[in-house]
């Protein structure tokens, strides 16, 4: 699979707030999900506590998902799409008759962690698997969302005016950690936005449940084995309840959504009250983001990237992320910001991001931009954040219109354009629906051999191009 399955702000292979996007790291179209939550996403109603609250209060779910007295679908009792061995109904319920087993043999590990006995039996006690999880970890979406729509939703009038209200109500907090960190603080707001519509959508499952769920059933157990001791020592340490250890199927939880390994990284106690509580208390909360993309690499004072117009005739074999040039270099080529604004830095390094193909705007993605990525590896999630954090500080739309026209292929599509590529020679990799890295370079090597510029854009006249009519 050349997909990646987001978890919470981490990657785990194959395959997430309001929405993230299952690896969008081709100019293609993503999925909608975040937090490990494919739409459908679950929505909560609750208001944003007031600047002297000392929480952030997350809700009950509501709306699209179940009614506390309607219980949640059972596992559908079918192989996983992935094909994966471990992902076949009877290996479910092999491991599932095994999960008490399971999870009484993480002892001696946890052990190894300093939690203690009665934490590892307080904690561990009546925990039963979540075999729903196993259809959520290998869903295979029929239709996706093309990007201008993906951004749509992320980034509109309500959610930047709820982020302004965010940013004026803990302004003390976000002075702080802009100091302390040198984080923009409108990206920080941009991601407390995007993961959990400010802490309306947080997701309502047991992170505990969840994890040790994943860590005995399943495809990647040694994966969530450390997610589910993680999720322990931090119940051990006192951080937090477990009950605000609440969040998406994959365990990703919070206001920003950390995983558990996430959270033992980068959660720092700001306000000095012995815990670090990412969940209801805004200073943890904004400075355990504020850590985490500085340790990732931020860059003070500059920016994630920029709408630029790109030439025509240009060579798109150019728009590649491990093509990075000088700023100086592109504008020597011919490319320039859509705003006709200059460049501020034109020594910095940028690649060329083509997410529509040559019908669509274009973007230079500066080390920002890739520090975002690290936080979710989807090239549509991280642009996202970028332009919602430029709304934010009150900047215009795009400039450019995106190729509204272009229709969204089916996943039965998607498999063809794979088979027809593989079948010219172009891709070597196995057909699987899922538009990676190397479904673009192929369908780049195929429009260069065609005459036609090669943005490895993969639209419907691409297929029917593939198909030969």
């Amino acid at each position: 699979m050349e997909s990646m399955m987001r978890i919470g702000n981490r990657s785990v292979g194959t395959g997430l707030a309001v929405l993230a996007a299952l690896t969008l790291t081709q100019p293609l179209h993503a999925q909608i999900s975040v937090g490990g939550k494919p739409l459908p996403q679950p929505a909560a109603t609750g208001a944003i506590p007031p600047a002297g609250h000392s929480g952030l209060v997350p809700r009950a779910m509501v709306q699209a998902q179940p009614a506390p007295s309607t219980p949640a679908p059972p596992w559908s009792g079918e192989d996983g799409a992935s094909g994966h061995p471990l992902m076949t109904a009877s290996a479910i319920r092999e491991a599932a008759a095994n999960f008490e087993n399971c999870v009484a043999s993480m002892w001696p590990d946890a052990a190894r962690r300093n939690i203690t006995r009665a934490s590892f039996e307080r904690f561990t006690a009546g925990l039963q698997p979540d075999l729903r999880i196993m259809d959520l970890m290998d869903s295979q979406p029929e239709f996706t969302k093309a990007i201008w729509d993906y951004l749509d939703i992320l980034v509109n009038d309500n959610r930047i005016a709820k982020g302004r209200e965010i940013l004026a109500k803990y302004k003390p907090q976000f002075d702080a950690v802009e100091r302390l960190y040198g984080v923009d603080r409108y990206v920080i707001a941009s991601i407390w936005g995007v993961e959990s519509n400010y802490s309306t959508m947080i997701g309502d499952r047991s992170v505990l449940q969840s994890t040790a769920t994943l860590a005995c059933i399943g495809r990647r157990q040694k994966y969530f084995r450390d997610e589910f001791l993680s999720a322990l020592e931090i119940l051990n340490r006192g951080d937090l309840k477990p009950e605000q250890m609440r969040g998406s199927w994959a365990g990703a939880f919070g206001p920003t959504q950390f995983m558990p390994t996430a959270f033992k990284r980068y959660a720092v106690d700001a306000d000095g009250d012995g815990r670090r509580d990412v969940v209801d208390d805004a200073a943890d909360l904004i400075a355990s983001t504020a850590n985490n993309l500085k340790k990732d690499g931020w860059q003070s004072g500059r920016s994630w990237g920029f709408e630029v117009v790109v030439p025509r005739g240009f060579n798109y074999m150019l728009a590649d992320r491990a093509k990075a040039m000088t700023i100086a270099q592109w504008q020597h080529l011919g490319l320039k910001r859509a705003d006709g604004q200059p460049f501020p830095h034109p020594g910095e390094k940028a690649y060329l991001l083509a997410p529509a193909g040559a019908e669509g705007p274009g973007f230079l993605m500066l080390q920002n931009f890739r520090v975002i990525m690290k936080y979710n590896p989807a090239e549509a999630y991280a642009m996202a954040i970028g332009h919602f954090a430029d709304r934010l500080r009150g900047a215009p739309p795009f400039v450019q219109p995106w190729p509204r026209q272009e229709r969204v292929l089916s996943r039965a599509e998607r498999l063809e354009l794979q088979q027809l590529l593989a079948q010219r020679g172009f891709y070597r990799g196995t057909p699987d629906g899922q538009l990676g890295g190397q479904t673009r370079e192929a369908l780049r090597s195929f429009q260069a051999s065609i005459g036609t510029p090669a943005d490895g854009f993969a639209s419907a006249d691409m297929l029917e191009k593939l198909r030969g009519r």
